[in-house]
């Protein structure tokens, strides 16, 4: 099968196709033929190195947590899916990702992919729906009415946090830039606030759960717009426990354990209309290609996800 794959850390030059064997299934896994993946913060971060220390892999490394495709081909022991299946997963962090004709993926991390959209889309929300779902449902434990603010609201995670967040009945705030403004409210945000003029700690107050995607200064200021007994859930670095005990406030910050009842939850609410992923820009499944997403992804702020359509 034809794979992009590292081969050491380094830039998006390292980025290189490879001709690999099919992946061999272990009992409970399936063999999905990938029509879609979509690029993550992650993927380049293992590129660069960053994460080498935390997950030491050999090369050649497969990145890539995002699949959409079609089961060819189902181990013994899984009673769940069947040849041709239409699916979506975040599959478990391996070497072996998704950047690749094939992935063999764990019965239990699959969901069976909604109708109603498309493989693009669907290669869109395993990793960024999965984490949105943590920090709002399982951490935050959001309810109807709580307040609730979501850093970078037209970004991955963002996007599907702000639909997840008033699926729940939740009061949303969000942050973006002044260009996403239409499509930020077009999400369901109560609250547009433009990063670029508005300070965000000086508008808001007594919010019950703030979602943070950018760490740093952003995070330090979020705890002040938190009521007592309030959540701040960082994605991107933990959040200051002693200054969170000063405040009052809770605090969550996690490494995506992906599971597939989350995912099932997930496309459950895009089949009824409650979630639309947005892809915000596609590239094929090429060496080149994929170079071009990486740099994307790093250095452009895309609304919603960064694609590859694998044909």
């Amino acid at each position: 099968m034809k794979a992009i794959v590292i081969n050491q850390y380094g830039g998006s030059d390292q980025l290189v196709e490879k001709e690999l064997p099919i992946p061999e299934l272990a009992d409970d896994q399936v063999l999905v033929k990938l029509k879609a993946t979509s690029i993550n913060p992650v993927d380049w971060k293992m590129r660069t190195g960053y994460l080498k220390e935390m997950l030491p892999y050999d090369f050649p490394i497969i990145l890539g947590w995002d699949a959409a495709g079609i089961i060819k081909k189902v181990g013994p022991s899984v009673t769940s899916f069947s040849v041709g299946d239409k699916v979506l997963a975040r599959p478990a962090t391996t070497p072996r990702g998704t950047y690749a004709e094939y992935t063999a993926i764990e019965e239990n991390l699959v969901s069976k992919m909604p109708d109603n959209i498309s493989f693009d889309e669907a290669a869109a929300i395993p990793l960024t729906g999965q984490t949105a779902w943590v920090a709002l449902v399982e951490i935050g434990k959001i309810k109807e009415g709580d307040r609730v603010l979501i850093h970078g609201g037209s970004g991955g995670v963002g996007h599907l946090a702000i639909q997840i967040a008033k699926y729940f009945g939740a009061y949303v705030a969000a942050t973006a830039s002044g260009k996403n403004e239409e499509l930020v409210k077009s999400l369901g945000a109560d609250q547009f606030i433009n990063y670029q003029e508005e300070d965000f700690e000086q508008i808001l107050s007594d919010f019950d759960f703030v979602l943070d995607t950018h760490g740093g200064e952003i995070q330090e200021k979020s705890y002040n717009i938190l009521k007592k007994g309030g959540t701040l859930v960082s994605i991107v670095a933990p959040p200051d426990e002693e200054k969170a005990a000063e405040k009052g406030v809770l605090t969550g910050y996690f490494f995506l354990e992906p599971t597939g009842e989350r995912m099932k939850a997930l496309a459950k609410l895009i089949e009824e209309d409650h979630l639309k992923p947005i892809v915000g820009k596609t590239f094929p499944f090429t060496q080149e290609g994929l170079r071009e997403s990486h740099e994307v992804s790093e250095n452009e702020s895309i609304p919603g996800k960064v694609v590859i359509h694998i044909d």
